[in-house]
């Protein structure tokens, strides 16, 4: 039986991969479960899967959560707690499925403990992806990623030579305001732009998603993941949603992965990679699709995925300032501060007057990060 940490349990890519543990609950086991805020849901996870450690945000909210939770279920807190939760137990496997960039020192806090890692966590590899990669590599841990698209290619690319491949495709939704002009954008609400189309998923990423910001991380994590240039990775808008990504190999073969947009079978592949088992997901029926359709993808329509590979190119401390950014400004939109072009607004003046550096450590990481999303808060 795998025993699986999961950090960011009471989110969506959090309740699904329980639905997963439930769905065979003969193979999988919780052994930590990590829930920011949200103790009624962290408390009902607790009681039915009886992990050995819950951790959440505050210690006032564990002293809450631990009047409720099982015998000998353990409460912690804060960044502390989420380390101890993802490193702490004899889980084999961490599933990092918390939003933004303070999954990182859990992430690498668990590879160090030499922990299998399921990677939905895009921020880990976009701020810190040449640390990341190193120090897995070092250790012998397999990092397995989880976001449909990387699932997608990592599947595509099973038993075949890196050297074949010419490059790479990530699809993309095109979000909740694909079918919109720029103009059309004016004003838009926060209900609107939380419509996703395809997929069910948290507020962030379904923001993220419709100013193509989402992709644009997935681009990055993708040049980690894969050990790929810039050039070799490429972004179609696919509205159905249908085909997840694909490889593109030397001799213009190519290789995509198709499936109804359910997030619980990259979920599953990467619990049970090399093998796979059935999963409650509705089949494919093409006939019944009966098309697929595709765009090129438009940078000035979508000006947020250009910067993300300007700040991919320029490496550094630049993808990790983009990232920053767009959490305080996403965070500003649904709170009624800023419109929904001012995300990119925003991301753009952070990311011109933020002068590159390296970053070669955790500290040096926090301190560009916290720069961005000072000045992301003012502008």
């Amino acid at each position: 039986m795998k025993k699986i940490a999961l950090l960011g349990s009471t989110g969506s890519i959090g309740t699904q991969t329980l639905d997963i543990v439930r769905h065979h609950p003969d193979r999988f086991a919780i052994t930590a479960l990590s829930a920011g805020s949200n103790a009624d849901l962290v408390i009902a996870q607790a009681k039915e899967f009886r992990p050995s450690l819950v951790s959440v945000a505050t210690k006032e909210l564990a002293a809450a959560v631990a009047t409720h939770v099982p015998e000998g279920t353990r409460v912690v807190y804060g960044d502390e707690g989420l380390i101890e939760a993802a490193a702490g137990t004899d889980a084999d496997t961490v599933v990092t499925a918390i939003m933004g960039s303070r999954g990182l020192p859990a992430t690498l806090a668990a590879i160090e403990e030499g922990k299998a890692i399921g990677l939905a966590n895009k921020e880990t590899l976009v701020t810190a992806g040449h640390i990341v990669m190193a120090r897995a590599r070092e250790r012998g841990v397999p990092i397995i990623p989880i976001d449909s698209e990387h699932s997608a290619i990592f599947q595509c690319l099973n038993g075949e030579p890196r050297g074949g491949v010419h490059g790479i495709t990530l699809t993309a939704s095109g979000g909740s305001f694909r079918d919109r002009t720029r103009a059309e954008l004016e004003g838009v609400t926060v209900a609107e732009a939380l419509s996703h189309p395809n997929w069910s998923m948290g507020a962030k990423i379904t923001i993220d998603s419709a100013t193509m910001v989402n992709k644009g991380l997935e681009v990055i994590e993708a040049r980690w993941l894969f050990d790929l240039t810039y050039d070799q990775i490429h972004v179609l808008i696919h509205p159905e949603s249908i085909i997840h990504s694909y490889v593109e190999f030397v001799d213009r073969g190519i290789v995509a992965q198709l499936g109804m947009p359910d997030m619980r079978v990259p979920i599953q592949y990467a619990l049970t990679y090399p093998e796979r088992y059935p999963t409650p997901t509705e089949p494919l029926n093409l006939a019944a699709i009966g098309k697929l359709h595709f765009r090129e993808m438009d940078f000035e329509r979508y000006p947020c995925l250009r910067m993300a590979f300007e700040c991919g190119r320029m490496g550094q401390s630049a993808p990790a300032v983009y990232n920053a950014a767009n959490e305080i400004a996403v965070d500003r939109f649904l709170k009624g501060e800023i419109s929904f072009l001012d995300i990119e607004r925003v991301l753009e003046t952070v990311v011109e007057r933020h002068e590159v550096c390296e970053i070669n450590d955790l500290q040096s990481i926090a301190e560009v990060d916290a720069w961005a999303r000072r000045l992301a808060a003012t502008v």
